[in-house]
């Protein structure tokens, strides 16, 4: 096969071991041998590099995702497009795929968060649907650390230039801090959108002949690499690696967002997929393996906007705002006058074509032909596993309990820990109110946004507690999707589906592949019995330094219906002389909490025991009562427990409250004890709730004042609720603006 000049030789290429640096093992590189029946020329080896990445391939993943359950009534796209498809009535869907860029980030951290949130939008709107919300998930280290306050710091703005710039609101989220991330931040991003049925998009280069157009952005040597960088531990050379990160511009992206919903209008339009992870030759050779043909490409054709680009470098480059298209020959003037009119490129590069292969033409030669089902067909690896000496050290361990005398100055102080404290430092960089449909904004259970033209919204949450996963991945996996699915019930929102972003260490250790499966297990267990399907997801794995392994992180983005307006609850109290009920008992389950975080510096026993028969019924009871209008506020209880859960209730508003308990206050205020929840009701209303809901006890009134009075039998405890919310609110921008 011809080359060019600019690269070295396939026997220079297996002399040198060149691909063993692009990330190919050796078995690897000799399955490539196989199946091409010769050896890889420079281009060839690194397509092959970037599509068997753990990144692009999840080749050690497989095995585990294809337990999840990914089929529901509601559900009209699973996994394997851009972004996950679920019906919401009257001819509508609702799309959303959550994503990581944590490598990025952890070196280039404003331009790895502003470009994850660029990526994950395209993931939406390719598939036909207009963004209309993000939320992200973050982790970093110790905020003490000055390097972690710059990733924090550069990685909020990055979101926020990118978000605010292109309009679109971000409306929620969460946020968690813990020294496992001090090397290795984790940056997940969710996009949202709103699409007709009769619009919806694949990404399948369909129909002999057809042309393929490149259109949007020019094409430039950032972000050559990425996947494969995203596949490999963080090191001191990482910073070596800063071209591997991508470089975003949201007014090109916002140009491209409209150009494409526009595009998707028209009859020419086949296919159509991002250009995300491994550039053009993912979107080429996964566009033509889905729809079981070849492509040709003419690489002469990419608009580039630096000179002397290489097959590999084009093909590999990761530059932002380009999307690749597929449509019926005869039609490219008149799709071209589409993206003319948005000034952007829209190019003809090549035709699909019967053969399956991808077929690279340069100046005249042909530099690579690999078949494009391989590329897009990675050898699965089946890896050991092994459980931990720390899971069943834990799982021995006997029941800690904290001894706390000073009620007050604790519950202030659990307020005050930057993982609970307010995170309006944050969202106040965020314009979550862009195209004014945003109904409940960031800081509630879960943000709600309005379906335009409508009375229905949508509630959505992103929600992950690493500390139960590293106790006991399996029963912590079970509480993400619990929790998330608690937090869209207390809005208002019937729970539909979960995206999912799995975080964790090198599958390369054998007792990280058994977190990784165990809590892959429990999550799937909680979907299945809420209902709650796995339509799309990122896994990212190899999140870790010399220093180890970041906790399991697997974060879960989860949207619900609000079948109307009217039923949408928040947190805080309303009303005085209001009614409050605690829904389930506490039990002295305090492995992963907050409290021991607090007291003790580190998670240790066993994680809180999740029954999903209760939590599916007490979330049916709960939302059935909401629907009906029988309660003013919920708030579900999670971290903190209910002391925090009840400071958050009265936070912004005239109200405290007085109730009374019969159990431990101990375990009732501190104990993260699961499936429960604290909501208020008008007077008028508790015979009805309590009819409804079978696990309510009411422990007391909205009261008008600054102090929450809780008795117990044998002491009383005095909250003061403007001393609390000072420390609340201004704990982030205390160690934001001071020298550590």
């Amino acid at each position: 096969m011809p080359l060019t000049h600019l690269e070295p030789s396939p026997e220079q290429i297996e002399r040198e071991k060149v691909y063993r640096d692009m990330g190919l093992t050796e078995e690897e590189y000799r399955k490539v041998k196989k199946l091409l029946g010769r050896k890889p020329n420079y281009t060839e080896t690194g397509l092959f590099s970037v599509m068997w990445s753990e990144h692009c391939s999840y080749k050690t993943s497989k095995p585990v995702l294809k337990n999840f359950p990914t089929e529901g009534k509601h559900v009209l796209q699973g996994p394997g497009e851009g972004a996950g498809i679920v019906d919401i009535g009257d001819n509508q869907a609702v799309v959303f795929k959550i994503e990581s860029h944590n490598h990025p980030s952890a070196i280039e951290p404003y331009q790895g968060a502003a470009t994850g949130v660029g990526g994950i939008i395209r993931d939406v709107f390719s598939m036909g649907a207009r963004p209309v919300a993000l939320l992200d998930s973050l982790r970093f280290g110790d905020l003490k650390n000055p390097r972690v306050r710059y990733l924090f710091e550069e990685v909020v703005s990055g979101i926020a230039g990118y978000g605010n710039c292109i309009g679109i609101p971000t409306v929620g989220g969460e946020l968690q801090f813990d020294t496992c991330y001090n090397g290795n931040p984790l940056v997940n991003a969710m996009c949202v959108g709103i699409m007709n049925h009769e619009d919806i998009q694949v990404g399948q280069a369909r129909g002999i002949g057809n042309t393929v157009m490149y259109v949007g952005a020019s094409t430039g040597r950032d972000g050559i690499n990425g996947a494969t960088f995203a596949s490999e531990e963080i090191s001191e050379k990482s910073d070596e690696k800063r071209s591997a990160v991508q470089v975003g511009d949201p007014f090109m992206e916002k140009l491209l967002v409209e150009a494409c919903l526009e595009l998707t209008k028209h009859e020419a339009l086949v296919g159509i997929q991002d250009m995300g992870a491994a550039g053009l030759v993912s979107s080429a050779s996964e566009m033509a393996a889905k729809a079981g043909v070849g492509i040709h490409m003419n690489l002469d054709r990419i608009p580039q906007r630096e000179t002397n680009m290489t097959p590999y470098e084009m093909m590999l480059s990761e530059s932002q705002e380009r999307m690749l298209i597929v449509i019926k020959k005869g039609s490219e003037e008149e799709i071209k006058a589409i993206f003319a009119r948005w000034g952007l490129h829209a190019v003809a590069v090549g035709e699909v074509i019967e053969e399956e292969v991808l077929r690279l033409e340069h100046r005249g030669e042909i530099v690579a032909e690999v078949p494009s089902d391989a590329l897009a067909a990675a050898p699965v690896r089946h890896m050991p596993s092994k459980v931990p000496e720390s899971y069943i050290k834990n799982q021995s361990a006997p029941d800690w309990v904290p001894q706390i005398t000073d009620y007050a100055g604790t519950v202030k102080r659990l307020l005050s820990q930057p993982s609970l404290a307010s995170k309006e430092w944050v969202t106040s960089q965020y314009d979550y109110m862009v195209q004014t449909n945003t109904i409940v904004a960031p800081g509630s259970d879960a943000a709600v946004v309005r379906v335009r033209g409508t009375k229905k919204g949508l509630a959505m949450t992103t929600d992950c507690n690493a500390k139960y996963l590293a106790l006991d991945p399996k029963e912590g996996g079970r509480i993400a999707v619990a929790e998330a699915a608690r937090n869209i019930v207390c809005s208002g929102g019937l729970p539909l589906a979960i995206t999912d972003c799995l975080n964790f260490g090198s599958p390369e250790k054998p007792e990280v592949f058994w977190q990784i499966e165990e809590s892959a297990k429990g999550m799937s267990e909680a979907c299945k019995t809420l209902e709650t399907p796995v339509i799309s997801g990122n896994v990212s794995l190899y999140n870790e330094t010399d220093q180890g392994a970041i906790d399991p992180t697997p974060v879960v983005g989860m949207v619900g219906l609000i079948e109307n307006l009217d039923h949408v609850v928040t947190v805080p109290f309303k009303n005085e002389g209001d009614a409050v009920y605690v829904i389930g008992r506490p039990t002295p389950e305090f492995g992963g909490s907050a409290i021991q975080m607090l007291t003790e510096g580190r998670a240790s026993g066993k994680a809180p025991a999740l029954d999903l028969s209760v939590e599916k019924r007490r979330q049916s009871q709960l939302l059935e009562a909401i629907k009906a209008g029988y309660v003013s506020s919920a708030h579900d209880l999670s971290e903190g427990g209910l002391a925090c859960a009840l400071a958050e209730s009265v936070f912004g508003t005239p109200f405290a409250c007085d109730l009374q308990f019969e159990s431990d206050p101990v375990e009732e205020l501190f104990a993260e004890t699961q499936s429960r929840f604290v909501v208020s009701v008008p007077e008028q209303m508790m015979k009805a709730f309590e009819s409804v809901v079978e696990d309510a006890m009411f422990i007391g009134r909205v009261t008008r004042g600054v102090d929450l009075r809780l008795s117990f039998s044998d002491v009383t405890v005095t909250l003061n609720r403007p001393e609390l919310e000072k420390a609340w609110r201004g704990a982030l921008s205390c160690f934001m603006t001071t020298e550590n």
